[in-house]
């Protein structure tokens, strides 16, 4: 089979394609043919730190269908389109393959209705979102049609993969979502994805802007940058409001008000799926299969998440297209 692999750390540059024997899976786990790889920035970090592998196949993301099956798995998953999460973590075998070999439970069954580039798109976006809405102190714990009613959500970077997830998750499980853009075309894509209310962080006075549509305060905020945000954030925070931050994008030192959170009695929920727990990943797994079936999670530029593709071949160029920002999501075509 082709694969991506790389052994030294660096840039996109150690990444080659190789022919690599057919794997086979063990107990407990299913061989999938891969159709579609989806790009992270977890992946790329990846790359640039010690694997504890010899070799390492990249990619968490993926979707294609269970073509083998070892010990323990039922034969009839043999042939079910499934969405891959987590191939990567703490395993060489990822999904910039033409076939990857998993655990079960890490293999979701894909409805039919649902194309494959939408199940290459889920895994860490996916997740991450439903962490970041199910961590606040009053709940809820798990999504679903009316578990946010009444409640207001703030998407930072709603034009980024985990943003645009937040904005479907919370507007599917009834949310009133605000997010914050940088410019007119975001701001289209963060609509499109269906973002009830778009502020443009850059213009004006952003705060007075989101006070003006949740004049009580947001709920909760799913951050992406909350060194460059805080500030913002706790300035439209309820009292008993949750932040929820699964990145710090730019890099900003996080300086923090104590007295200010204090008076909000403000949350911080700091979250990364690899130490979320089964129970969590889960449960998250459940809602976004129940979001699938409602069509709740459509991908391409008309639904606010821009699709850019590349072959396997070209792997390391999709991941210099994800270091250089290109918005929207990343797709590595393997099969045909």
């Amino acid at each position: 089979m082709k694969a991506i692999v790389y052994g030294d750390q660096g840039g996109p540059d150690v990444l080659r394609l190789v022919d690599r024997d057919l794997p086979v899976p063990g107990p407990g786990e299913v061989r999938v043919r891969i159709a579609v790889s989806g790009v992270n920035p977890a992946d790329v970090q990846a790359r640039s730190r010690p694997s504890g592998f010899a070799e390492v196949v990249p990619h968490l993301d993926g979707a294609g269908t269970i073509d083998a099956v070892g010990e323990g798995i039922a034969e009839r998953r043999i042939g079910e389109r499934v969405w891959v999460f987590m191939a990567a973590a703490g395993r060489p075998t990822g999904t910039a393959a033409e076939f990857t070999v998993v655990p079960g439970e890490l293999a979701v069954p894909l409805p039919d209705e649902v194309g494959f580039d939408v199940g290459a798109a889920l895994g860490v976006p996916a997740l991450t979102a439903h962490r970041a809405l199910t961590v606040a102190e009053d709940g809820p714990r798990r999504l679903g049609p009316g578990a946010l009613d009444g409640k207001v959500v703030l998407a930072a970077g709603g034009a980024g993969a985990v943003g645009h997830a937040v904005i479907q998750l919370a507007r599917w499980a009834g949310a009133t979502v605000i997010t914050t853009v940088s410019g007119p075309e975001k701001a289209r894509l963060a609509t499109a994805a269906g973002a009830h209310h778009v502020v443009d962080y850059r213009e004006g006075d952003p705060a007075a802007e989101i006070r003006s549509v949740a004049p009580d305060g947001v709920d909760i905020v799913a951050e992406v940058a909350l060194g460059a945000n805080l500030d913002l954030d706790l300035a439209v925070l309820r009292a008993r409001g949750t932040i929820a931050t699964y990145a710090n994008d730019g890099g900003k030192p996080v300086q923090l008000d104590v007295a200010r959170t204090m008076v909000l009695n403000t949350r911080f929920q700091f979250l990364v799926l690899y130490t979320a727990g089964p129970e969590a990943r889960a449960a998250a797994v459940q809602d976004i299969t129940a979001a699938l079936h409602a069509n709740a999670l459509p991908v391409g530029d008309q639904h606010g998440l821009p699709l850019t593709r590349f072959p396997l071949s070209r792997t390391a160029t999709a991941h210099r297209a994800l270091e250089t920002g290109t918005v929207g999501k990343i797709l590595v075509d393997v099969m045909s």
